[in-house]
């Protein structure tokens, strides 16, 4: 069974027993957390929600609190002397895929 769900302002295509990194959620390692946030499942029978499915949840545990890779941002302007450079890391939740019910 597969289901899209939509966390943090993003949408993932997840399966039971799959791990994936998303952006931080609150929750500490070994926690269970529900995402009613669901926007489709497929099985048996394939239900699209308007937008989410009514009474679907997906259960998943937190594995890890941790950070991404870092990333450069330059920015310049030429001729101008103009050159900024700074640098981010997102903060990332790893997540397993527990149960998707319908």
């Amino acid at each position: 069974m597969q289901a899209v769900i939509k966390t943090c302002g993003k949408q993932y295509c997840v399966s039971e027993g799959q791990v994936l990194a998303v952006s931080s959620l609150e929750g500490n390692v070994g926690e269970e957390i529900g995402i009613n946030e669901v926007l489709m499942i497929s099985g048996e029978k394939t239900v699209v929600g308007t937008p989410v499915v009514s009474g679907a949840k997906v259960t998943a545990e937190i594995l890890a609190q941790f950070r991404g890779k870092k990333i450069i941002v330059f920015k310049s302007k030429r001729r101008k002397g103009y050159k900024k450079r700074n640098g981010h890391r997102q903060d990332l939740t790893k997540i397993k895929i527990t149960k998707i019910e319908c």
